[in-house]
């Protein structure tokens, strides 16, 4: 089958930026006390849920959000479409596992999964094949499984031309959050927190934030 050129596309971007990226980005936790947060409300949520259950970082990039969940107790894995990052997050986090795969095709089982991430990693996906992306969220997801969902919100796309002097371009494509909470619905996951984050220094658009969960057996 014939891999859709945004796929490729992101693919190639990613790998061109890779190091870059991880540079400019490894302490961005640091200084960003409302993610931490909601990552630990997230890593406790999923704790309460089954203690020793498999979380994953789906689109984890060179792995900091991934490493920064492991040290909260969460066993986790990091899950890639671009190779150079998985390279990249393997050499700089050698005691956990980083794997090359697709939102679309997610190298996971029906039902693995007691908590799932997808940490701004929605956003180069076209809108009309975003369901399919929140389909795979839910198959990977057991029952009782929490979903963290960060992105960008706006009706228009963000042109990414030429990042640290690279000769890429990308995407980034804005959502509201009304649009991904429909999405999150109509794959049979209940919506049960919602935020929103004005732009700050650094930052040029507001960001949201929507934890999911799958609902539990019998409920």
């Amino acid at each position: 089958m014939t891999e859709p050129d945004f796929l490729t596309t992101t693919r190639a971007f990613y790998d061109a930026i890779a190091a870059d990226y991880a540079d400019r980005y490894r302490d961005e936790l640091a200084g960003n006390p409302l993610s931490r947060a909601l990552l630990a409300a997230f890593a406790e949520l999923v704790l309460a849920e089954c203690a020793d259950g498999l979380v994953a970082e789906l689109g984890c990039g060179p792995g900091r959000v991934t490493s920064h969940l492991h040290g909260l107790g969460l066993d986790i894995r990091g899950i890639d479409l671009s190779p150079r990052m998985v390279e990249l997050a393997r050499r700089t986090y050698p005691g956990l596992d980083f794997t090359e795969g697709s939102l679309f095709d997610l190298p996971l089982r029906d039902g693995e999964l007691t908590g799932a991430v997808a940490w701004y990693s929605i956003i180069h996906t076209p809108a009309e094949r975003l369901p399919e992306v929140f389909a795979e969220f839910a198959r990977v997801l057991a029952p009782g499984g929490h979903l963290l969902l960060a992105f960008q919100v706006g009706d228009e796309p963000l042109r990414i031309d030429q990042p640290f002097g690279r000769p890429v371009a990308l995407d980034f494509r804005r959502q509201q959050p009304h649009r991904i909470e429909e999405l999150a619905r109509a794959a049979g996951l209940r919506i049960t927190t919602r935020m929103s984050r004005e732009p700050e220094e650094g930052v040029e658009t507001p960001q949201a934030y929507v934890l999911a969960r799958k609902p539990a057996q019998g409920s």
